[in-house]
């Protein structure tokens, strides 16, 4: 997805089994993030974040949405751990991530897979993206985002 695409209707199911769909927030603005995988050092300290300043977020408009490939319950697990207010997409077999051109190939540790590009997504209303961000800061990312969205 690039800025100028719309969303789908449909992102996929969250970790209680509630399907996504875009028209319950319609005429609301939408960041949906995608983070490599629940529980670890920088995907912890990204969802920590954005929990933190969910409220201002919120009163902004907008409505926050994560997404990785983890199972329901593991995001289940560190929604509840981290007291996670937003949605998690357990995107299991990837489909949105690469719908949204996120999984690619990575290099880590000397070895190459496929996985998760980190990258935010930010719609208008009518849930149009009009920003990517591709290189986030994971300990300031909500931080980051309100710059971003202060500054339009």
């Amino acid at each position: 997805m690039n800025i100028g695409d719309k969303l789908p209707q449909i992102l996929g199911t969250d970790a209680d089994g509630n399907i996504i769909d875009t028209t319950l927030y319609a005429g609301q603005p939408i960041i949906i993030y995608f983070y490599p995988k629940d529980n670890t050092p920088g995907c912890t300290a990204q969802a920590c974040s954005l929990r933190d300043e969910y409220a201002t977020l919120r009163q902004m408009g907008y409505v926050l949405i994560g997404v990785s490939k983890d199972s329901a319950a593991s995001h289940k697990k560190f929604a509840e751990k981290h007291s996670l207010p937003f949605p998690l997409i357990a995107d299991t077999d990837t489909a949105l991530n690469q719908a949204f051109g996120v999984w690619k190939l990575k290099k880590m540790c000397g070895r190459e897979g496929m996985g998760t590009v980190r990258t935010t997504f930010i719609t208008d209303a009518d849930h149009v993206i009009t920003d990517i961000i591709t290189k986030v800061d994971t300990k300031n990312a909500a931080q980051q985002l309100i710059n971003l969205l202060n500054n339009k």
